[in-house]
């Protein structure tokens, strides 16, 4: 077996058609990402669970800054209970064929560029099992910039952690004991956090609500959905407040004349100004169709 290899990453994510690193993980885009910390988890979930993805959200950990979003691109590791040959094996092997330094947790955070979020499968260990503490986290804070780490197992230097403004990391809880008794098994393959899979290169969105891995392919799709839901939002209420739209209205599917005066107000109204990007034909031809149909009070989710 090899550490992050190319070949694999690539089969894994076969659906990804965008840019990729060095290492084949996919590299959704810088724009992307940013449009993502400005959507809820609950926006994101929705495309998701209705695509199929319904194993894709844990919400079960302790938070260093309970009230930061972390958006980022995912690395992933696997570690399991220490089993001594296989140990040593993959240890020697790190070091001597793949040129790697330190115990397993440092290769991984070797390898982290910006706006990376390291993602650990550590079996729920937080005795002995605390994967980062104040150095690691520096590292992490170092090379990402704005990232940081969801770790199902421990943290250690708590204390020293929680002034790394800059990131966030996402853990099971905090132990003084450093890491032990573990080995990793593999990185930047499939990783099981709690109830969740995550792949290499999912987007990783972690909220105070907890944390969504979304699938590189569909991040823009999910983007796109949420600021398209947002934006509709906006004119709902605006609408509401003036008296225009009852809330069955507002709720329900919209009639022609109904997206006429959204496309109006997008148009020209400032608070619509940072969703321009966004297109509305698919929209406005399914309401025509469903003018043809006839009343229908189907409520918009």
């Amino acid at each position: 077996m090899k550490f992050d290899n190319k070949e694999d990453i690539i089969q894994l994510t076969p659906l990804w058609e965008g840019e990729r690193f060095p290492n084949g993980r996919p590299k959704v885009s810088e724009n992307v990402l940013e449009r993502m910390r400005k959507i809820t988890l609950e926006e994101a979930w929705g495309p998701l669970w209705h695509r199929g993805y319904k194993d894709q959200f844990e919400g079960d950990f302790k938070i260093v800054h309970p009230n930061k979003t972390m958006v980022g691109r995912a690395v992933t590791a696997v570690m399991v209970p220490k089993r001594p040959d296989l140990h040593d094996t993959l240890l020697n092997y790190g070091h001597n064929e793949e040129g790697r330094k330190g115990f397993f947790n440092q290769w991984v955070i070797d390898s982290i560029g910006e706006d990376d979020v390291v993602v650990v499968d550590m079996f729920d260990k937080i005795y002995k099992g605390t994967y980062i503490g104040g150095n690691l986290g520096t590292a992490i804070s170092t090379r990402t910039k704005r990232g940081g780490a969801v770790i199902w197992g421990g943290i250690r230097d708590n204390q020293q952690v929680v002034e790394i403004e800059n990131i966030n990391v996402f853990h099971r809880g905090s132990d003084p004991t450093a890491i032990e008794d573990c080995t990793m098994v593999g990185m930047n393959v499939p990783t099981r956090i709690g109830r969740a899979v995550c792949l290499p290169g999912d987007i990783v969105l972690a909220t105070p609500a907890g944390v969504i891995f979304i699938p590189p392919h569909l991040a823009e799709l999910v983007v796109i959905g949420a600021e398209k839901s947002q934006v509709r939002d906006v004119f709902g209420f605006v609408r509401l407040r003036e008296g225009t739209y009852t809330t069955a209205q507002i709720d329900s599917n919209w009639p022609v004349a109904l997206w006429e005066d959204f496309k109006n107000w997008f148009d020209n109204d400032d608070a619509a100004k940072i969703y321009r990007h966004l297109t509305w034909d698919d929209e406005l031809a399914e309401a025509k169709k469903l003018d043809q149909q006839g009343p229908s009070s189907d409520v918009r989710l």
